[in-house]
């Protein structure tokens, strides 16, 4: 049994078990519970929980577990993923940028025996001058 009193409510919440309460006085046999009772249910929901809304209202737990659900599902279904109001995020990626030039480089290498390599390269990709220049001392 709920041993908390009704004023230990949040203001919400309690002004929608009233309007619950209001309408079970009022209705004629089992109606259904009117849909601007149950989109009342699923916004405390929301704040307050399933579990803790349908327990102060006295709706089944499933139900509104259901209705909240489908809420949240409608609200993923929106373009950019918020509320209609928002505007949809955008993400453009660039490619980085390529150099414009091309990269020019000459090498000259001499050794003890007056041997001279000399090495001219342009463009994108170098030699790999490690290998080259221990080829040459080497030899």
């Amino acid at each position: 049994m709920n041993t908390r009193k009704t004023h230990d409510l949040p203001a919400r919440l309690r002004g929608v078990q009233q309007r619950f309460e209001r309408w079970r006085q009022t209705r004629q046999g089992r109606a259904r519970i009117p849909e601007s009772l149950w989109a009342a249910a699923v916004k405390v929901a929301s704040v307050y929980g399933v579990s803790r809304t349908a327990r102060v209202l006295g709706v089944d737990y499933y139900a509104l577990k259901d209705r909240v659900e489908q809420e949240s599902a409608a609200e993923v279904d929106v373009p950019g993923g918020g509320s209609p109001e928002e505007p949809a995020a955008t993400f453009i990626e660039l490619a980085p940028l390529a150099p414009t030039g091309s990269c020019q480089c000459t090498l000259e290498l001499e050794n003890a025996g007056g041997s001279k390599m000399r090495v001219h390269f342009q463009g994108q990709q170098t030699p790999d001058l490690t290998l080259l220049s221990r080829s040459f001392w080497g030899s």
